[in-house]
């Protein structure tokens, strides 16, 4: 799996090369970091402990808290360092260790989302049949299986860039490893990466996208059909619109990045929709289930109230 190849190590370029902004950028991505573990963190705590949210709409939120921490600890701690320091260095077997978690974290997620949109449609359009179908067990099974997918499909991407050639620059023009800076700097034929990236990565991205609008377009057609209050109506949109607006962060940058055509690509332009997913989502999630969710702030409040 190693490389045998005179480079040792790569150089993250990072957001930008003004030495003016470094020092900027450090203190608001230290505080968006802290923001992004606590807010996940809150929830993860209060998902385990309080009694009230062990269902399977918040099983698999406190999933999406744990992926959200782990994400972001990725890629955010070296993005720190490299603020302070003035040789940006990451070695080879740690770039493409980052390139792993990355596309693991990564992919899990978008696949988990299309999980929790497949549990709100049975909670609204088959309510009285939930409990069954989303008995513990299988929402266990469920869970276990993205992230398994996630894993494997990460292993591809980072055992097959193991494996290219890099003779050249080693300067990769992002501030994390990823996937399409490293083929740039690659030396030698590159068609079978491409191919995954471009196969593989979008039949997971484009899958679990239309699964999710399915879900749903269901859910839309079954409430106005069989839904006749205002109310109830309302009431279950609700219950949608945060993991909806989850989806949107996600999902939009994700195929700006992955499933739009290479000849359209920027580097500049991958980098800063790169802090979008990588950055801004994993701080945003936390804050749109619990400001949306009285649950989950009613737990949260209770978690405090038992701390002495």
């Amino acid at each position: 799996m190693l490389n045998q190849t005179s480079i040792t190590e790569f150089l993250l370029l990072g957001i930008t090369d003004i030495q003016e902004l470094q020092s900027f950028l450090f203190v608001i991505i230290l505080i968006i970091y802290f923001l992004s573990l606590a807010g996940n963190g809150a929830i993860l705590i209060a998902v385990i402990s309080d009694p009230r949210l062990h269902s399977p709409m918040y099983f698999f939120l406190g999933n999406l808290s744990c992926l959200d921490i782990c994400y972001s600890t990725v890629t955010l701690p070296k993005m720190l360092e490299n603020f302070l320091s003035t040789h940006k260095a990451i070695s080879f077997l740690g770039c493409i260790s980052q390139l792993h978690f990355f596309h693991f974290l990564g992919s899990t997620e978008v696949m988990l989302l299309a999980v929790m949109a497949f549990d709100r449609y049975v909670a609204i359009c088959k309510p009285l049949r939930y409990t069954v179908i989303m008995n513990h067990q299988v929402c266990t099974q469920m869970a276990v299986t993205v992230w398994i997918i996630g894993f494997f499909h990460a292993l591809l991407h980072s055992v097959m860039t193991s494996r290219l050639n890099f003779y050249g620059s080693n300067h990769i023009h992002h501030f994390f490893c990823d996937v399409k800076p490293l083929l740039k700097l690659a030396c030698g034929n590159t068609d079978l990466n491409e191919w995954l990236l471009h196969t593989v990565t979008e039949t997971i991205a484009m899958g679990s996208f239309s699964l999710t609008l399915l879900s749903y377009f269901y859910i839309i057609i079954y409430l106005f059909l069989k839904t006749h209050s205002c109310r109830m109506l309302r009431k279950a949109l609700s219950t949608c619109a945060s993991h909806f607006m989850v989806v949107v962060l996600l999902f939009g940058p994700v195929f700006f990045i992955y499933i739009r055509p290479a000849s359209g690509s920027s580097m500049d332009q991958d980098r800063t929709v790169a802090i979008m997913y990588s950055v801004v989502s994993p701080v945003l999630n936390p804050l749109i289930y619990t400001l949306r969710n009285k649950e989950v702030k009613g737990a949260l409040k209770r978690v405090i109230r038992r701390r002495p």
